[in-house]
């Protein structure tokens, strides 16, 4: 079974994700305050070094105001 993080579907989702933020203007900074987490937190995640787990990734998606199932209809 292949590792979910080297997954295309997931590379998929998180260009997803990486696409809101910049459509919103946000940068990796001004996201992870949102969030409340480090900056490099974010951009670990953007750049597939850490998986997103379920909670994780719908709270990523209440801060960039998209419908998490957008993300999960690509999986």
């Amino acid at each position: 079974m292949q590792k979910t993080i080297a997954s295309n579907k997931y590379r998929k989702l998180i260009d997803l994700l990486i696409a809101a933020r910049q459509d919103s203007g946000l940068s990796i900074r001004a996201l992870a305050e949102k969030l409340e987490v480090s900056h490099s937190a974010v951009q670990r995640i953007e750049a597939l070094e850490r998986r997103l787990d379920i909670n994780e990734y719908v709270i990523y998606c209440r801060a960039l105001n998209i419908d998490p199932h957008k993300g999960i209809d690509l999986l």
